[in-house]
């Protein structure tokens, strides 16, 4: 089974059609699921519908159950079917483990798809037994623009520059001094999301990193414990009262385990 990053579980024979995708049905793909996620077998089917409307069935094989509707002619991510994909995912994890899959991810026919249940059940199990009784946090950190005052006074390079910059002010003075200033914030931010990070990163059973740039220097999802959750949110909330004046800190969750599906040991195209 393989996946690209973008796209969470992809197993064989589901085909993710993009991060902004349009699909259309033609005469051999009329048969094609539209796949939500995996779960252990005995769960009950969603009553929340589908994307497009869809009513949402199971498909059971091996002790494990794919969430699974018919594929729209046309597949957009419009906002009521990515809220419809959500609900889906939402009512399965209230009943238990569940590895979700992102937006748009089809397979061609059920055979196919519960070919691929039975291929790679002990894979898939594991990864339930994984994220079993666990959510996902995400946290976001962004560069705080304001602080600099503090920074100026702390730091004798730029308080020097500062004063150079005071006593022959110019226009490219100004801009080394503009320069400098936005690299020592940043600076101060990325110290202060290795600090937040040092702290979180003990209370999660699994940490992954995500992309950062010049402003949001930190971002990281937490995999844990469902009864860990609040202690997590109380220590964030304390990191962002602590380090508010460097780094705003954001939480979103709890979500389904998108972060913490492992793409799977089979290989594409059997």
């Amino acid at each position: 089974m393989t996946a690209p990053a973008t796209t969470g579980l992809t197993p064989t024979g589901l085909s993710p059609t993009g991060p902004t995708p349009t699909a259309t049905a033609t005469a051999g793909t009329r048969k094609a699921l539209y796949v939500y996620g995996i779960t252990p077998a005995g769960v009950r089917a969603p009553r929340s519908p589908g994307v497009d409307g869809a009513r949402v069935r199971l498909l059971t094989d091996s002790g494990l159950s794919a969430a699974v509707s018919s594929a729209p002619v046309r597949l957009r991510p419009r906002r009521r079917d990515l809220m419809a994909h959500q609900a889906v995912l939402d009512e399965l994890a209230g009943q238990g483990p569940v590895l979700p899959m992102r937006f748009a991810v089809l397979s061609p026919r059920p055979d196919a798809l519960l070919s691929q249940l039975r291929a790679d059940a002990a894979h898939l199990t594991r990864q339930l037994d994984e994220v079993r009784g666990c959510v996902e946090l995400n946290v976001k950190g962004t560069v705080v623009p304001g602080h600099f005052a503090d920074l100026v006074r702390r730091d004798e390079g730029l308080r020097s520059l500062a004063l150079r910059t005071r006593r022959r002010p110019d226009y490219e003075a100004n801009v080394r001094l503009g320069e400098a200033i936005a690299q020592g914030v940043r600076r101060e931010a990325r110290r202060a999301a290795r600090e937040v990070l040092d702290r979180l990163t003990p209370l999660a059973v699994r940490t992954v990193r995500g992309r950062t740039d010049d402003e949001q220097v930190l971002s990281a999802s937490f995999l844990l414990r469902a009864a860990d959750e609040g202690r997590f949110r109380q220590e964030v909330d304390a990191l962002a009262l602590d380090r508010g004046d460097r780094l705003a800190l954001s939480v979103t969750g709890p979500l389904p385990c998108y972060s913490f599906v492992d793409a799977g040991p089979v290989q594409a195209g059997r």
